[in-house]
């Protein structure tokens, strides 16, 4: 079933939602890479979707690999990697919990967004590898979630980024840090909000901690619990969305 979400959905380049962003927290994902990539660095991204971040903010280097469960996000992925004009890129369909890449191959693993096995992507890196990850954590979009009463982690009594953080230091990691990111989104208009609300599982009904993917893809949007949002969190006109992500660095020695 989830994987029937990600073939219709195809891409996540969220550039046509015209998102004002207001970053509460220095850590970035992308700064990280680029520091810690050379010319010689091979790097593997995990859930890269249709490949736009990977493309616009991965450094040249001597090989990357982007993987996704979905075969039209990977079908999306490569009908961008041919308009990029970039070399040393490859895509792949691949599940995260089942991978199948070489063992201590890797200099970077970068996990967006997605489920991970941190036991498996400690096998694909190399001695001194790095991984970056960056999550959707429990309390995102929590005001929001409140209203609806329901959403993405909403009854879990572990956060996200604890259950990553603690099976990352299981895995043999070490130098493991874990860093709460706060961000405000803006939305201009409600038609604008509402098409991103269906596109994203902000607000379905479903349990991180207990793997339950229950109504997972519902987009059904009360009209009147939606308007007491956008009525509550509009600032100068536009519509405020208050984002929760985390970021781990962690690194195998």
């Amino acid at each position: 079933m989830e994987k029937e979400y990600y073939e219709e959905i195809k891409n996540w380049d969220f550039s046509m939602f015209e998102i004002e962003t207001e970053k509460l927290t220095n850590w970035d994902l992308y700064e990280l890479i680029n520091n810690y990539a050379t010319e010689k660095s091979k790097i593997l991204d995990l859930g890269t979707g249709g490949g736009e971040k990977l493309l616009d903010y991965f450094p040249d280097c001597a090989e990357i690999m982007g993987t996704d469960l979905a075969p039209s996000m990977i079908e999306t992925a490569n009908n961008n990697l041919i308009k990029s004009g970039r070399k040393n890129i490859t895509f792949k369909v691949m599940d995260n919990l089942n991978m199948n890449v070489p063992n201590d191959y890797f200099d970077i693993v970068v996990a967006r967004n997605t489920v991970t096995d941190p036991k498996q992507i400690y096998k694909s890196l190399k001695k001194g590898g790095y991984l970056l990850l960056h999550g959707v954590d429990k309390y995102d979009c929590h005001n929001l979630k409140l209203i609806f009463g329901r959403g993405q982690a909403y009854n879990d009594q572990k956060a996200i980024s604890i259950i990553d953080y603690e099976n990352i230091l299981k895995a043999g990691f070490k130098d493991v840090e874990l860093v709460p990111l706060h961000v405000r989104e803006y939305f201009k208009n409600k038609e604008l909000f509402i098409e991103f609300l269906k596109k994203v599982p902000v607000i379905d009904d479903f349990s991180e901690e207990l793997g339950d993917h229950k109504q997972y893809f519902s987009n059904n949007l009360n009209e009147e619990l939606l308007d007491k949002y956008i009525k509550e969190n509009t600032y100068n006109g536009k519509i405020r969305l208050l984002r929760r992500y985390y970021g781990i660095t962690a690194r195998k020695f």
